[in-house]
């Protein structure tokens, strides 16, 4: 039955994911970007100041580091990201969106077929499907022992104070508000936590 269940809903992913991509593919060209390319453009637009390196991006898409490296070439050609630096380890490379990336991006996420056909449900409907996908993402994550790429502020590592000032509690540093809210290659659950050997 399991079996069975898992086969619907490969199907179903399939099918939604080739959809999402057709819609991706319909934002007018920027010089050939490819929906790998864009993928990466999004992954850096919502992720942290810890997770901007070209390892990460090659984390996230699961992809072999020549390829990223290809990948982001293109981007940086095409003035959609930029390379600076790290401030403290000058072998570090962060990578930054442009404004042409951000004008980009915000065209072709989320692709007009997903958004058009959310706003056909109803706000309960919608958010039920968001938390199911969140829930597989989790355990397929989980069972095939990925990094989660989770939002700092769901971390066991974010910490709250009770003015109102945040810090993470792996790097020691303050972050903004705005931090916990973007993906960071350093999350880890709550419940990970517990899992973990002393």
């Amino acid at each position: 039955m399991k079996e069975t269940i898992a086969n619907h809903a490969y199907d179903y992913l399939e099918r939604i994911g080739n959809l999402v991509r057709m819609g991706a593919r319909r934002v007018p060209p920027v010089n050939g970007i490819q929906p790998v390319q864009l993928e990466a453009l999004h992954y850096l637009s919502s992720c942290n100041r810890y997770s901007n390196t070209p390892l990460a991006v090659a984390e996230y898409l699961g992809l072999t580091k020549g390829t990223v490296s290809q990948t982001l070439s293109v981007l940086e050609a095409n003035g959609l990201i930029e390379k600076i630096p790290d401030g403290k380890d000058r072998r570090v490379v962060r990578l930054v969106l442009t404004p042409t990336g951000e004008a980009l991006l915000a065209e072709a996420i989320p692709p007009r077929v997903l958004a058009l056909a959310m706003g056909e449900l109803t706000e309960q409907a919608s958010q039920e499907i968001v938390a199911a996908l969140q829930g597989l993402l989790q355990a397929m994550q989980k069972a095939n022992q990925l990094k989660s790429f989770g939002v700092c502020g769901t971390c066991r590592h974010h910490r709250l104070e009770a003015d109102g000032s945040r810090w993470c509690g792996l790097t020691l540093e303050a972050l903004q508000p705005s931090d916990a809210e973007k993906i960071c290659r350093e999350h880890t659950a709550p419940d990970e936590a517990l899992d973990a050997p002393p």
